[in-house]
C-alpha cells in the first residue's frame, strides 16, 4: 500500500460559517452544542470533489464526546449540486425558533452512518454533503474539532484481481484492516515530526522533556527544548546560574563571586568590611535578588533547594535578600537598593533616631 493517502480536511470556524446551525455554535475553531439544550445539528454545505461519480470512501470526525453525550453522522452523495432538499432545509433552520428542523433533517438525509467517528462511505457523486446530530443528556456538552474526508490513495482492494473489486461486500470488510494498516503508516510517517519540539503534541511534548530533564510544569517547555543541550553545556557557569535564577524567580539576579570581593586583595580597599560581607570561604558565591522576589518563606526554602541542584559542585550558595533601603556597612548597592537624589538635612541628637529610609547629607564641617 501506498503511505499517500489525500485528505481534505475542514477545522477552522471560516470553514463552518456557511453551514446551517440549530443550537450548535462555533467556538473556537469547534463545534459546540450549547449549553442550554440537548439536542443540536449542523449541515455542512456541499463538498465537491471535482469529479463526477467520485467514489466517497473514508471519513473521520474528531469529536470530544463525554459521557452521556452522542453523535449521529449524515451523509449524500450527488453528481449535481441542486438538491431541493437543502433549499427546503436552509428554510427551515433560518426558521428554527417557530419549528424544530430536525425532522425534516433526518426525512432529507436518511438512515445515519453507523455509530463512531470513523465511517466509511459507499456512495458515489462529484459532491458530498454531511450533517451532525449532536446529543446531550449530561452537564457536558459534545464538540465536533474537525473533519476528514479521504480523497485518493490505492486501497488494499485495488491489489485483487478486477473480479473481486465490483464486490461491494469486499470492499467494505477489507477497509477494516485498510483503516487500520493505514493509521498505523501515517503514525509512521508523523513519528518525525512528533520528536521535533517545534511540532509534537502535548502528549509527546512531556516525553521529550523528561528526556532531556526539563520538567515538564515549566513555562517555554518547547523552547527549552530547543536550547536544552547548550543550557546544560553553560549551567554551572555564571550566566547559567542566572539563567537558572531567573526561571525559577522570574527575576534577573546579581551574582558575585569571592574572588571579586576576596577582603585578602592587595587592592581591597576595605577588608574588615569585605570580610564581615562576604567572609573569607573561596568556595562560597552570592546570589542577590529584591526582597520582595518570594511570596512566602516555604517559596524561598523551594528555591534554596532547587538551587542546590544547579550550581557547581563544591560550591556554597548564599542568599542575599536586598532591602528597599540604605544601611550602612550593610548590602548597599547603587542603582538595585538605593540611588543618588535629594536629601532632607537632619540634626542629630540624643532625641533623634535615623531610620533606614533617612539620607543624610549637606556641607561637611
Amino acid at each position: 500500500m501506498s503511505a499517500i493517502q489525500d485528505f481534505m480536511t475542514l477545522c477552522c470556524r471560516e470553514q463552518w460559517r456557511n453551514g446551517l446551525f440549530y443550537h450548535v455554535s462555533c467556538e473556537g475553531d469547534a463545534l459546540a452544542l450549547q449549553p442550554q439544550h440537548h439536542t443540536g445539528a449542523f449541515c455542512l454545505p456541499p463538498v465537491d470533489s471535482g469529479e463526477k461519480g467520485f467514489a466517497w470512501s473514508r471519513l473521520i470526525v474528531d469529536a470530544l464526546l463525554p459521557q452521556d453525550s452522542g453523535l449521529r453522522i449524515y451523509t449524500r452523495c450527488a453528481d449535481e449540486p441542486d438538491w431541493e432538499a437543502w433549499k427546503e432545509l436552509r428554510a427551515a433552520f433560518a426558521a428554527q425558533e417557530e419549528e424544530n428542523p430536525l425532522p425534516l433533517l433526518r426525512r432529507c438525509y436518511g438512515t445515519p452512518e453507523p455509530s463512531g467517528t470513523d465511517c466509511w462511505l459507499s456512495g458515489t457523486g462529484r459532491y458530498l454533503w454531511v450533517a451532525f446530530e449532536l446529543t446531550a443528556t449530561g452537564a457536558c456538552m459534545p464538540s465536533v474539532t474537525a473533519l476528514h474526508l479521504r480523497m485518493g490513495g490505492d486501497h488494499m482492494l485495488d491489489y485483487l484481481p478486477s473480479i473481486y473489486r465490483g464486490d461491494d461486500f469486499t470492499r467494505r470488510y477489507l477497509s477494516i484492516y485498510n483503516s487500520m494498516f493505514q493509521d498505523m503508516e501515517d503514525a509512521v510517517e508523523a513519528l518525525p515530526r512528533q520528536l521535533d519540539a517545534a511540532s509534537a503534541s502535548d502528549e509527546m511534548l512531556g516525553c521529550l522533556a523528561q528526556w532531556v530533564c526539563i520538567e515538564p510544569g515549566e513555562k517555554d517547555v518547547r523552547a527549552r527544548i530547543r536550547t536544552a543541550l547548550g543550557d546544560f553545556e553553560s549551567m554551572y557557569t555564571v550566566e547559567g546560574v542566572k539563567r537558572s535564577v531567573y526561571r525559577l524567580t522570574g527575576r534577573m539576579p546579581l551574582i558575585i563571586e569571592h574572588f571579586s570581593v576576596d577582603p585578602n586583595r592587595a587592592d581591597c580597599r576595605n577588608p574588615v568590611l569585605y570580610r564581615k560581607l562576604y567572609g573569607d570561604n573561596p568556595y562560597r558565591f552570592f546570589i542577590l535578588l529584591d526582597e520582595n522576589a518570594f511570596a512566602s518563606r516555604d517559596r524561598m526554602e523551594w528555591f534554596l533547594a532547587r538551587m542546590q541542584d544547579l550550581i557547581p559542585a563544591g560550591t556554597e550558595l548564599e542568599l542575599v535578600m536586598l532591602k528597599q533601603c540604605v544601611q550602612l556597612d550593610w548590602h548597599t548597592y547603587l542603582g538595585v537598593n538605593s540611588r543618588v537624589g535629594s536629601y532632607i538635612p537632619a540634626v542629630i541628637d540624643e532625641n533623634v533616631t535615623i531610620h533606614y529610609d533617612t539620607t543624610i547629607g549637606g556641607a561637611t564641617t
